[in-house]
């Protein structure tokens, strides 16, 4: 089979898209999957999105990580699927999608992709150790430290993510460093097993985190991860953030083709 693929990358973090309306693809072949999103082997990605055909909406999002196996939301692939949808004509500037976690809106101007992020629910989401745990699509681990670029993130996370509590599903840990009015943070991501560049469901968990700490009740956290910059705006009614909305770049790398 022969298909032709899209890479695009969004603060980078990186995807292979691959527009899937004929349902042609073999998404039960996780090796494939794996072999694709592979750096040394395949093409090299963070994951693999496939754009197929839904009723009611401009299209649907599948999601993989590069290990091969679908997982839940991606907020950086989901704003690179909005741009690819762009590219092939089939929005213009704006619609909505479906993922595994619900409805999407989004908004794109120039190569900056506006995504709309599900509710958060905010109680419940401090621990006993001052850290934070919420999901915004995906779950999420967030921990406030000092000198992050100092951290060995891949080992520093790996203590959560495959601890007795997370080991089963999994779990995406954030290091954040809040000074002088700048955010930083690292995220080690589950399902690539390593630090990435950038996540997007990651930075929304850290703006809200960060609001909560601060009694934020509406505005845009601007924050800086090693990719890039991302903006998270929101509103918060009683323990809910709502409104919520991830905004940052959206860029085609290049295209190719590929026979499996």
């Amino acid at each position: 089979m022969h298909f032709d693929f899209f890479k695009y990358q969004g603060t980078g973090n990186d995807f292979v898209l691959i527009n899937n309306h004929r349902l042609s693809f073999p998404k039960e072949n996780h090796e494939l999957i794996r072999e694709i999103c592979d750096r040394r082997f395949g093409i090299g990605a963070d994951g693999l999105m496939l754009l197929e055909e839904t009723p009611g909406y401009d299209f649907k999002m599948v999601y993989y990580n590069s290990d091969g196996n679908e997982s839940t939301m991606c907020g950086n692939g989901g704003r690179c699927i909005s741009a690819f949808a762009k590219h092939l004509g089939l929005v213009e500037n704006s619609g909505k999608f479906i993922a595994v976690d619900g409805e999407h809106e989004f908004v794109i101007t120039n190569e900056i992709v506006k995504l709309k992020m599900i509710d958060v629910e905010s109680k419940g989401m401090h621990l006993e150790n001052e850290d934070d745990v919420l999901f915004t699509g995906s779950p999420h681990y967030v921990s406030f430290r000092n000198d992050i670029e100092k951290i060995n993130v891949t080992e520093e996370a790996r203590k959560i993510r495959y601890n007795a509590t997370y080991a089963k599903e999994g779990i995406n840990v954030n290091f954040v460093e809040a000074n002088e009015g700048k955010i930083m943070m690292r995220t080690y991501e589950r399902g690539v097993e390593d630090e990435t560049l950038s996540c997007g469901t990651g930075t929304v968990a850290v703006a809200l985190s960060f609001a909560e700490r601060n009694n934020l009740e509406a505005g845009t956290v601007e924050i800086l991860t090693p990719g890039g910059n991302l903006a998270v705006s929101f509103t918060k009614e009683q323990s809910i953030f709502t409104n919520v909305w991830l905004e940052g770049p959206a860029k085609l790398v290049f295209t190719g083709s590929i026979d499996v």
